[in-house]
């Protein structure tokens, strides 16, 4: 099946799973779409299995809470950085739930994770105004970046930037009510994406479909709203019946399923062959 906008409208919650007590913060796909893992505020990280659509195992990080948990390319092992304590990123083993490595650094909140997509390498950026370059294999910080700045936004703040799959567009998402479709290598704003509720400020994740042909950011009121990146045109406006923001949205990268969480998870499935 390939997405469309069609399929795309089709989408309809198949399941929705109450695991958690708080908000759920990130979840992230495995590389083979097969599992999804997420971490919340209640301090648990709960794995799902998405072929069979239903949690597996529950683990917990009480002492130090979790945030922004991230699968590595090695099977069974995650990162994930901290929400009590200190800053540091950690290194869990999910097989036998031990830490098999730490890496300090940073002196303030890590505010984003990404791991990188060809190796064992991953770049951490933190209310301390560093982004650091980090590789699995070593503790130490292989190297800080400076910072730039660029003017586009008056009214509200930047809170996630993710790249296409094809590398050539940037998708900024902010605490107000827009989302910026950017040329990767010009810096230039290709689309602005709006119309959905964010008015208290919070930090909504918006995710391309695999394909890099569509935009999707969930909503205040728990809504998925979907853009084709090419015209910028809205192509639907799902209801997630969540009961939250919907402040995680992800598509499944091998599979033809998307997730959305609050404190609650939904998993999607199109409900027309297209």
């Amino acid at each position: 099946m390939k997405l469309t906008d069609n399929v795309l409208r089709s989408f309809r919650v198949a399941k929705v799973f109450r695991e958690n007590t708080d908000k759920i913060n990130c979840f992230d796909f495995s590389p083979n779409g097969e599992t999804l893992i997420s971490s919340s505020d209640d301090d648990s990280i709960v794995l799902y299995d998405c072929q069979e659509g239903k949690p597996k195992r529950t683990l917990y990080s009480k002492k130090y809470g979790v945030d922004l948990i991230r699968y590595t390319h090695a099977a069974n092992t995650v990162v994930y950085s901290s929400n009590k304590i200190d800053d540091t990123i950690r290194y869990l083993s999910l097989h036998d739930n031990k830490y098999i490595r730490y890496f300090h650094g940073h002196s303030k909140r890590v505010v984003a994770l990404c791991m990188s997509p060809v190796d064992d390498t991953f770049m951490s950026s933190s209310l301390d105004k560093t982004i650091r370059l980090w590789d699995l294999r070593s503790p130490n910080c292989q190297g800080p970046f400076a910072t730039f700045k660029m003017q586009y936004e008056r009214t509200c703040e930047w809170t996630g930037l993710k790249f296409s799959n094809d590398g050539k567009l940037m998708l900024v998402s902010t605490n107000g009510g827009m989302v910026r479709l950017i040329d990767a290598f010009k810096g230039a704003v290709l689309q602005t994406f709006g119309g959905y509720n964010n008015h208290k400020g919070i930090s909504l994740e918006a995710s391309f479909t695999p394909d890099s042909q569509f935009v999707m950011i969930g909503s205040e009121d728990g809504k998925v709203h979907v853009w084709n990146a090419e015209s910028g045109l809205k192509v639907a406006v799902l209801d997630g019946k969540h009961t939250g923001p919907v402040s995680c949205l992800q598509f499944n990268p091998k599979f033809m399923t998307f997730a959305s969480a609050c404190s609650n998870m939904a998993f999607w499935l199109p409900t027309i062959d297209d």
